[in-house]
């Protein structure tokens, strides 16, 4: 298996080692942490939604999500054009939380590290010949967070995903240090695994802030209700539903707020 457009080419850290010390005297922004039960279900949007309600708040927002894959999948983005867009579509998951947030911020300074494949980021950087460093990812997140009055982080995959093969996603939400959303689809199966990631995040002293079940059909199941409420019972953390969103119109889109 080889890498789409050729090796990966690690892009230098827009951090130099005299700004650490400036950053660190600068209150760092209230933050929250996405994560979810598995992959594809909603993780990016969720986050997006998140950014928007805290930006249509009158806050400045930053984005960051320590790594990316499956940059394949849009052959033609093009950092420069994704700034000014206005619509989320065909837009990779770091250019929509920009676009969300209304931040001004480069890919480099939203996510440290972009893979082509779409697959685990500790499988994709190998095949890159690279390792995910941790002190990189936690640089470029202080910087991220710095001077901004709020910032949203989205991982990848769920909480044990490996961004290397010493390093998960879980044990990088502990050194952010933010609270956990769990973001989890509303259907069969969603009690198990939102509840297992609501443990595991609560097993190294995570708080979880909200439980988001998405997209919330308009004509919820038995099963859906019941989810919804199980969860809420069994786990005592508030479980909030996100109806399916318009991504041309992100104007119409619902507040989604969580207390940072």
């Amino acid at each position: 298996m080889g890498i789409t457009r050729g090796q990966w080419n690690l892009a230098p850290l827009k951090v130099e080692i005299g700004e650490e010390a400036a950053i660190e005297q600068q209150r760092p922004a209230p933050g929250i942490f996405v994560t979810g039960t598995g992959t594809e279900i909603g993780k990016t949007i969720v986050a997006a939604a998140l950014a928007r309600t805290l930006a249509n708040d009158g806050r400045s927002v930053a984005v960051f999500k320590p790594a990316l894959t499956g940059m394949d999948e849009f052959p033609e983005y093009d950092e420069a054009a994704a700034k000014d867009a206005e619509s989320i579509v065909d837009l990779p998951d770091h250019a929509i939380l920009r676009v969300a947030a209304r931040s001004s911020q480069s890919d480099d300074e939203i996510a440290p590290y972009r893979f082509d494949p779409p697959m685990s980021p500790h499988l994709a950087a190998g095949l890159a010949g690279v390792e995910i460093d941790p002190d990189r990812v936690m640089r470029a997140a202080r910087a991220a967070a710095a001077g901004f009055d709020a910032i949203v982080c989205e991982g990848a995959g769920g909480l044990l995903v490996p961004l290397s093969p010493t390093w998960t996603m879980r044990a990088c939400a502990v050194e952010l240090g933010y609270p956990l959303v769990v973001v989890s689809p509303p259907g069969l199966g969603s009690i198990n695994h939102t509840l297992l990631t609501v443990e595991s995040a609560r097993s190294v002293g995570l708080k979880v802030a909200a439980v988001v079940l998405n997209p919330w059909p308009p004509e919820p199941t038995p099963i859906e209700t019941d989810n919804r409420e199980t969860i809420a019972n069994l786990s005592g953390v508030p479980v909030i539903t996100l109806p399916p969103l318009d991504l041309t119109d992100l104007e119409s889109w619902p507040e989604l707020r969580i207390s940072l």
